[in-house]
């Protein structure tokens, strides 16, 4: 048995990017990591945290997870959305690190033992040009890694998504407001064809090749994209189109075959239904902290394996050490899950975060630590201070606010 929840705190740090961090402690001192950040609206959900969940923990029994989730959910009235769902996430990857300490198990083990050996990985790289390109791309398989995504500089475009340098990437930019990206739609779709055919001729047909559109297209535009890339056998064409209104991927489907992934903006097993049960997606992209923790992310999974969806969970640098371990563990214990994102984490963020899990020749492993097996070192924490960070911001050339 496990004890009672005694204290909660929630750390809001920077080493190395603003990351909101939940601490559960019981009465038996067992402690219990949860990661609840938001990329840009990070306060709002440590508010949610400090000012209407902690004082809701305090003496709940840390063996209950599922009704603690349902309580906190179904409990508020006001559900959904990313700020409620990363702060009941937080609190579900907290009590099942505290679970599988108690326990002794990695929390892989408490969710059935591994169906496989370990998780495929891909990595991101990126260029400013196509040479830049390929020779990324070159380097990350230098590393060992079998699946890459690639994303490149569109000619008379100054910033576009997805391309910088270094470990990390990371697209909020510091400061009182959001920098604005000017966007051409048309420029792109002339231009990413050619880069990605030229990447697929330099790594040959085995390497996984992924390319993210960001929600820039129309269903027609994208339909077209799709229709442009079916020779280049990608793994996967990543958010096409907003998908806020589902059925508009059913025009993309019936004009492409290519693999089509999405759902990283996605909270609940509700927002993905249609995009899983029509089978209008390939991959389903949730991640573990945005879609309510270990316990609803794996709902949604074992929803998508009757659809033969696979699970990709969305994974960059802007959530926490702490969600990559739970998403390791669930990958190792899910049987459709396919493969996971990995960028690594700078200096910083590896320093304030120890963790068991380790990347070796392109795959992933959560390590057989108990629990998550990852602590949060508070002291390095609080002395890198959160600073307010925001995404950028597109414009069309008239001005006209465009998808991010």
């Amino acid at each position: 048995m496990t004890g009672r929840i005694e204290t909660a705190d929630v750390i809001v740090a920077s080493p190395g990017r603003n990351f909101v961090t939940l601490k559960l402690v019981t009465s038996d001192g067992v402690v219990g990591w949860g990661d609840a950040t938001v990329n840009g609206r990070e306060l709002a959900v440590a508010a949610y945290l400090s000012e209407h969940v902690v004082p809701l923990l305090i003496g709940r029994d840390a063996d209950r997870i599922e009704d603690t989730w349902q309580y906190l959910y179904r409990g508020a009235y006001w559900r959904r959305g990313p700020i409620t769902m990363a702060a009941i996430g937080a609190v579900d990857m907290a009590l099942w690190d505290i679970k599988g300490k108690v326990a002794g198990l990695p929390v892989y083990q408490l969710l059935g033992g591994a169906v496989r050996d370990k998780v495929l990985a891909y990595t991101h790289a990126t260029g400013a040009d196509t040479p830049a390109l390929l020779d990324a791309v070159r380097e990350k398989l230098d590393r060992g890694f079998r699946a890459v995504r690639v994303q490149s500089g569109i000619p008379g475009l100054d910033t576009v998504y997805g391309v910088g340098g270094g470990t990390g990437y990371e697209p909020a930019g510091r400061g009182a407001r959001p920098a604005e990206e000017l966007w051409d739609t048309g420029r792109y779709l002339r231009h990413i064809p050619g880069v990605l055919a030229e990447v697929r001729a330099m790594t040959g047909p085995e390497v996984k090749l992924l390319h993210d559109v960001h929600h820039r297209l129309t269903p027609t535009e994208a339909a077209g994209l799709g229709k442009a890339l079916e020779g280049l056998d990608l793994f996967w064409l990543e958010d096409v189109t907003p998908a806020e209104n589902q059925e508009l991927l059913r025009q993309v489907r019936r004009h492409t075959t290519v693999p089509l992934a999405i759902g990283e903006v996605f909270n609940t097993v509700w927002d993905c239904r249609e995009l899983i049960t029509e089978r209008l997606i390939d991959y389903i992209r949730t991640c573990v902290v945005h879609a309510g923790g270990i316990s609803h992310v794996r709902k949604i999974f074992q929803l998508a394996e009757l659809y033969q969806v696979a699970a990709a969970p969305h994974g960059p640098s802007d959530v926490s050490p702490v969600n990559l371990a739970a998403s390791l563990h669930v990958g190792l214990a899910t049987y459709n899950f396919a493969v996971q994102e990995y960028m690594g984490y700078p200096a910083l963020t590896e320093e304030a975060f120890p963790h068991a899990y380790s990347c070796s020749d392109g795959y992933l492993h959560p390590g057989d630590a108990p629990g998550l097996g990852v602590e949060l070192d508070e002291e390095f924490a609080a002395r890198h201070p959160y600073q307010r960070a925001y995404l950028p911001v597109a414009r069309l050339a008239d001005g006209t606010v465009k998808d991010w």
